[in-house]
């Protein structure tokens, strides 16, 4: 709270507070496309601008975003494992193979083909196959954070945040959260109120 001059018991501070977000957050929603600037209305904006008085959201954000970044990259790393992981797997078959036609005997060189590329189709289903499951994974837990976001900016009071899946409604909820990020950095600013 140290960081948000004039917040304070004094209802006159308070409501100038009020009045100085609520116009920012008008501000800064012109540069939203018009169709979600029509279905943020003035009551909406006005609430919102009441729920960042003392600075808590902001605080809430920064922890949802720092929380999502981490989620991202531990998920990327995991990929990048499973990546590395086929990859060796690859090189090992394909070494594994290219020693055995070194050894291998003309007459049981097309049996050796076929079984050879019989063995490197099995590879590459095994690896599409555990990649879309890293994939789904991946997916399913970006999912839960979303929820888990939602759920959090709900249960702090942040006007338009509630669980859904309805794309209309989360591309709304971005914009919201772009809102409150830009009047974040905005207030962080020298110089601003």
């Amino acid at each position: 709270m140290d960081g948000y001059p004039g917040v304070i018991g004094d209802s006159t501070k308070h409501q100038e507070r009020h009045y100085y977000l609520l116009s920012e957050l008008q501000s800064l929603v012109k540069d939203l496309p018009s169709s979600f600037q029509q279905r943020l209305s003035y009551n909406t904006l006005s609430d919102l601008a009441l729920a960042l008085i003392d600075g808590t959201v902001y605080e809430i954000v920064q922890g949802l975003l720092d929380i999502q970044h981490l989620t991202e990259k531990n998920l990327y790393n995991q990929r990048q494992k499973l990546h590395c992981e086929h990859q060796a797997l690859k090189q090992d078959l394909a070494r594994k193979h290219k020693e055995a036609l070194q050894s291998c005997k003309s007459h049981n060189l097309a049996l050796l083909k076929s079984n050879q590329q019989a063995e490197l189709e099995s590879l590459e289903t095994r690896v599409r196959e555990e990649q879309r499951m890293m994939d789904k994974k991946i997916v399913a837990e970006m999912d839960q954070k979303v929820l888990d976001q939602q759920n959090t900016l709900e249960k702090a009071g942040v006007p338009g945040f509630y669980i859904t899946t309805n794309p209309q409604e989360l591309t709304m909820q971005m914009n919201l959260l772009e809102l409150i990020l830009k009047l974040q950095q905005k207030e962080t600013q020298p110089g601003i109120q």
